[in-house]
Formats: C-alpha cells, sequence, structure tokens
C-alpha cells in the first residue's frame, strides 16, 4: 500500500518514519526543505508531562493587558479573514475550565504515546539532535500565579503526571543559572522528566535515514490540488505533476486549512506566529541554563541544545505574515539578560519566526475527517506542541491506515 504524506515539518517526518516501519511504501512532498517551516527554530522544548493548553479559563484575565500592552507576548491584529475571526472566537469560547480540562487530558495522552514513539525512534535512528533529559522547570512570579499553577497540577496528577512545586531556592538547587533571578521567582512547577532536542537536526537524520530505506521525497515541490473522486482521492496535484497513491496524510501545518478546502474539509487551523533567538553559550559552570525553562510572565521559554540556548516565544495572530521585527527579537535577547544574564554573548542571534498551526483548543486534528474523502487522512493543528506531539499522532494516524 502506498501512503503519500503531504508536509516534510516535524509531524510529517514522524508519520513517515511510523509508516515505513509499519511496512508501507511511502512518498513525502514538501514546497520546501525538511523543517523549514515552523519545525526549524522552535522551542526546544519536549513537554511531556506539562501541556497546559493556551485556551484556559486564566486568559479572561489576562486579555486586555496582553492585547493592548505594546510588550505584550500576545499580539491580534484584525484582518479581513474569516478564519481568523471564526478560530478567534472558537478559542475564546474554549477558555473555560470543563475545555480546559477535556484538553488537558487529550493532549496529557497524546504526549505520553508521543514519548515512547520518539524513544523508539531514538534507537532506531540514533540521531544526532542535542538530546538532553534534565527536567523543566516553569517558573511563576506571584503567589496568585503559583497557586493557578498548583490547580493545574493537581489535575494533571490525577491523569500520571509527576511533577511538584518548588520553592525559589530550590529553583537554584536545580537550576543554579537562575541565581540572579531568584528575587523574581515566587516558585516554580518542577517536572524532571521533560527533555529537549534540536527539532531540525531530528528532521535532517529523518530525511537521511528515511531515504536510505526507500522512501521517496519530493521537496522544493508546491501542491496545487487534488483530483478527487466517487469519495476518495486518486491524485495530488503537484508542479512536478500529479502524483497518484492509496491513501494520503495531509501534515501541512497552516496550510491545512485552505488545502482542506478543496476536499470539502473545514480545519480550524490557524498560524500562531512565534519567534526565536539561538544563542552560543559560555561554557563555564553556572553560566547557561542546562535545566529547560519556561518564565510564565514574559511567556518565553529557554531550552539548552548542545552548545546552545534557544530562546523562543510570543503568538501573534497576524496572518501569514514571515516578517522578523526587531523589537520582537530585543524582547527576546532582554529577557535572555535578564533570566539568564551570563548565558553568552548576545551578538549573533540567529533570529527566527515560525507559524504554528493551531486549533482552537490545542488538540490536534489527527484521523478523518467528516465530509472529506475517506483515503486522505489528517495530522494537523499541533500549535506549539508539534515536536512533543509529532510521534504520537504519528501512531494514531498509522493504526488508522493498519
Amino acid at each position: 500500500m502506498h501512503v503519500c504524506v503531504l508536509g516534510a515539518g516535524i509531524v510529517g517526518l514522524a508519520t513517515a518514519w511510523r509508516l515505513n516501519r509499519q511496512g508501507f511504501q511511502v512518498s513525502v512532498i514538501d514546497r520546501a526543505a525538511p523543517g523549514a517551516g515552523a519545525s526549524g527554530g522552535n522551542g526546544a522544548q519536549l513537554s511531556y508531562s506539562y501541556v497546559q493548553p493556551l485556551a484556559d479559563p486564566s486568559i479572561w484575565k489576562q486579555l486586555p493587558k496582553l492585547l493592548l500592552s505594546p510588550s505584550s507576548p500576545l499580539k491580534l491584529r484584525p484582518q479581513l479573514d474569516p478564519l481568523q475571526w471564526r478560530w478567534a472566537l472558537t478559542f475564546l469560547a474554549a477558555c473555560n475550565a470543563r475545555t480546559s480540562h477535556e484538553s488537558t487530558a487529550s493532549l496529557l495522552a497524546l504526549a505520553a504515546r508521543s514519548r515512547a514513539a520518539f524513544e523508539a525512534m531514538r534507537a532506531d535512528v540514533a540521531p544526532d539532535c542535542d538530546f538532553s533529559a534534565t527536567g523543566k522547570l516553569v517558573l511563576y512570579a506571584s503567589a496568585a500565579s503559583l497557586a493557578g499553577a498548583q490547580r493545574q497540577l493537581e489535575l494533571q496528577r490525577t491523569m500520571g503526571s509527576q511533577q511538584r512545586l518548588v520553592t525559589a531556592d530550590e529553583c537554584i538547587a536545580i537550576e543554579p543559572a537562575l541565581a540572579s533571578y531568584r528575587a523574581r521567582i515566587a516558585g516554580a512547577v518542577h517536572t524532571p522528566s521533560e527533555c529537549a532536542a534540536d527539532c531540525l537536526k531530528v528532521c535532517t537524520e529523518l530525511l537521511r535515514a528515511l531515504r536510505a530505506r526507500g522512501v521517496r521525497f519530493m521537496l522544493d515541490t508546491e501542491i496545487t490540488g487534488f483530483d478527487a473522486r466517487d469519495g476518495r482521492v486518486a491524485a495530488v496535484h503537484t508542479a512536478a505533476g500529479d502524483v497518484e497513491a492509496d491513501a494520503f496524510v495531509m501534515a501541512l501545518g497552516t496550510a491545512s486549512h485552505r488545502l482542506g478546502r478543496q476536499l470539502g474539509a473545514y480545519l480550524p487551523v490557524y498560524p500562531l506566529k512565534g519567534y526565536s533567538i539561538t544563542v552560543d553559550v559560555d561554557p563555564t559552570p553556572g553560566a547557561a541554563p542546562q535545566v529547560s525553562v519556561t518564565d510564565s510572565v514574559r511567556k518565553v521559554v529557554f531550552a539548552r541544545i548542545g552548545s546552545r540556548l534557544r530562546v523562543a516565544g510570543m503568538a501573534e495572530l497576524v496572518g501569514h505574515d514571515a516578517s522578523i521585527p526587531a523589537q520582537r527579537i530585543e524582547a527576546l535577547a532582554e529577557a535572555t539578560r535578564a533570566v539568564f544574564p551570563r548565558a553568552g554573548r548576545l551578538e549573533a542571534l540567529q533570529p527566527w519566526t515560525g507559524m504554528r498551526p493551531a486549533t482552537p483548543t490545542g488538540v490536534p486534528i489527527v484521523g478523518r475527517l467528516a465530509g472529506a474523502p475517506s483515503n486522505m487522512l489528517f495530522n494537523t493543528g499541533h500549535g506549539a506542541l508539534g515536536f512533543t506531539l509529532a510521534f504520537g499522532s504519528a501512531e494514531r494516524v498509522a493504526e488508522a491506515l493498519d
């Protein structure tokens, strides 16, 4: 059985790896190189046990500041785009306790599968990807925010997550590079089992391994449409000609909505634009962090990947604007100076932006959809958890095809 995977980001490549392992003949099509989209410069954290959805009841209190403050990590630029308005309204409707709890349960279950599948991939491919398993700290600046974190922690504990609240002094003991930031820490959630890796390196290594195993790649190839008839897709149209297959998997990130409409499927996937910088670290012990850190106030994540520090954050609803404003990069540099002032020289920052494909609830769309062709499966909408969830959602796609 021939399966054609549309998309060569981490989600598409994880799907291709799983299907190839399962014995399918696999082709992969993408308009760019593997990992060139949202995967390339992402936050590098593998957050298997701490997956609080963006759509959370706390958003309502934060909303005025998030939308109106010039320095806000969240930015909305209203456009004449029905998808943007429909997505935003559905997102706000999802900011309630019940939906947040249901989304948390779904994400944790998928993340647990993804952890096991990612480890299976590492054993199979042995990728050189700066992998580490040093845990994660999520920092909170006030007693009120820490109390909210404790409620989420207790919820996740009932679902199998192992984490605990720690004091500011315990944070420093866990990650000495936080010492100068001690006065800004009311407490943190510590998850010892969390991991980090360079997602772009994983994509590159998967390309190498899959090509060696006979997977066909059509890169720098634009997908233009489909030959759909009798409730099935016979072929995908590309700039290099038609590609026929028995089944197809759409893992096209933010392009999934547009191409899904051609097949009669509505996919509520909208780009959440994010930014990152990558800094060469000072090797002096205690200068740069070894543990992954998330600053909940700044909405910025820090992840050690080898001799580099990845700093990422922000979420902008601005369509597909791929520009990189200097003030956004400076905000990440300033966050680095504030939290880890000795981490490294902030000269060559390697600025990056990517469009995270997000659903309003944060739960990805995996499998078949009503109204879509029966041999088209979807694997999209992972938002900021694409790297974390990619291998788990690939397993679900493979099960649906088996």
